[in-house]
């Protein structure tokens, strides 16, 4: 079945049966940020976008996606978005393992985008479906939550503010 769709920018047509995973045939594109996991939809290694929203893609059949936009982690790094999710990360000393970042950083992105401001719990409740391996609750959201402060304020208005509190808690001590 031949199936027109745009990924990372690019318009294609995939030949697929329409049964096939999407983690299975971008796998087989050579999508390297696309991992193959726990094949659940858990633990967010195979997430990507599809029409901006972050999707577990060994749970969608391509037989459903004709005409879709798709955007994988690898394309994703180039934006803006990705460069705040990260650093929002760092600060909450959030390693990327290489293995899941795809599914925090993708959570972390459609949690930014909706410009609501949103509590820890919030966060967490969007987030508490997430197994990442490498990554807790709490740290995952710790994250988001300065990422969504640096997309409002700025990086070094953020990191000044985080590195003094972290100061005064060591002459605390």
């Amino acid at each position: 079945m031949n199936i027109p769709i745009t990924l990372n920018g690019d318009k294609i047509i995939l030949n697929a049966r329409p049964e096939d995973s999407l983690m299975a045939v971008l796998r087989r594109l050579s999508c390297a940020s696309v991992k193959c996991g726990c094949t659940s939809g858990y633990c967010g290694a195979c997430t990507v976008l599809l029409n901006d929203c972050p999707v577990a893609s060994c749970k969608i059949p391509v037989g459903i996606i004709r005409d879709t936009d798709i955007v994988t982690l690898d394309y994703f790094k180039r934006t803006k978005e990705y460069t705040t999710i990260v650093q929002g990360f760092e600060l909450a000393e959030i390693k990327l393992c290489g293995y899941c970042d795809s599914g925090k950083i993708f959570s972390a992105y459609q949690l930014l985008k909706s410009n609501k401001i949103l509590s820890r719990q919030e966060i967490s409740d969007q987030v508490k479906h997430l197994s990442p391996c490498c990554t807790d609750l709490a740290s995952l959201t710790n994250g988001i939550l300065f990422a969504i402060e640096i997309s409002n304020k700025g990086y070094d208005f953020v990191s000044k503010k985080y590195k003094k509190l972290n100061s005064k808690k060591g002459n605390e001590k």
